[in-house]
């Protein structure tokens, strides 16, 4: 009996040959990565996955900690080409380009694939220079007239113009937490990116301030591709089309969000969504 259950565990917790579900997309694939793995020296973070993210949808990956899900979001924009250990090998694509392709202007990378990250970081600077910073050394602009306007484009698109309309010229770090996110947020796009990756933006918020961040997250899906990395389901659930399973490094299971959270099919998302590990 003992070894039944033993065998049943096993089977239950074994990872599949493949990924389950759908984890790409037909025809409007944004990024797309195939073969990918990620190490820390000896270390080996990411397992060989392989998916797609489509244009203008936004993506969840979720799993417990430690499983690979912020490792993967980094290499999107090569942010782990700052860590020294770091390796990464398969093939990785915006728009079908290479984006580990050695005549890949990594700057101009990063300014087409955004980040956001789980702690809220404006510069200690004023609110206009924070999101005029970008803008001004990418060469967007040529005219003080152009630079106004994208800050008080980018704010608004942010959803944090009419509370700081009058107070440009104040310290960004003076802002509450929600504030200061939706800062972050209006900095990465008035560089004018394709894609805005997400790093738990809404861990260090309370619920109103998450609130708004992710009703924001819906609007921006309009002119953005999103990723989003979230330990919360719920938020997965409300903000996402398509949601990413991550385990021990492993992409287990991919598909659109209802079904990954209503009918799974590979027994360790079952677990995780349920609540019985995690």
């Amino acid at each position: 009996m003992k070894d039944e259950q033993h065998s049943e565990s096993a089977q239950e917790h074994a990872y599949p040959e493949t990924t389950a579900g759908k984890p790409t997309v037909e025809d409007n694939a944004k990024v797309s990565a195939r073969g990918a793995n990620v190490y820390y020296g000896e270390k080996q973070a990411i397992k060989n996955v392989s998916l797609d993210v489509g244009a203008h949808e936004v993506t969840a990956f979720i799993g417990p900690s430690g499983c690979g899900k912020s490792t993967f979001l980094r290499a999107l924009n090569r942010m782990n080409d700052t860590i020294d250990i770091c390796r990464v090998t398969g093939d990785f694509r915006l728009d079908g380009e290479d984006i580990y392709d050695r005549k890949v202007d990594v700057v101009q990378l990063r300014a087409r694939v955004g980040m956001v990250f789980q702690k809220p970081n404006p510069f200690p600077k004023s609110i206009f220079e924070n999101v005029a910073y970008g803008p001004r050394i990418h060469g967007l602009v040529a005219h003080k007239s152009e630079l106004d306007e994208i800050v008080h484009t980018s704010l608004e698109r942010a959803g944090l113009l009419g509370e700081v309309k009058d107070r440009l010229d104040t310290p960004g770090t003076g802002l509450s937490g929600g504030q200061q996110q939706r800062l972050c947020i209006a900095r990465a796009i008035a560089v004018s990116p394709e894609v805005i990756l997400m790093d738990e933006p809404c861990s260090a918020l309370d619920p109103i301030a998450t609130a708004k961040i992710e009703e924001l997250i819906d609007e921006l899906r309009e002119n953005y591709t999103i990723v989003i990395v979230t330990h919360s389901m719920q938020q997965a659930a409300r903000v996402s089309q398509r949601t990413a399973f991550f385990h021990l490094g492993n992409l287990v299971e991919m598909g659109d969000t209802e079904t990954i959270f209503t009918n799974p099919e590979h027994k360790l998302t079952q677990g995780y969504i349920t609540g019985r590990f995690g």
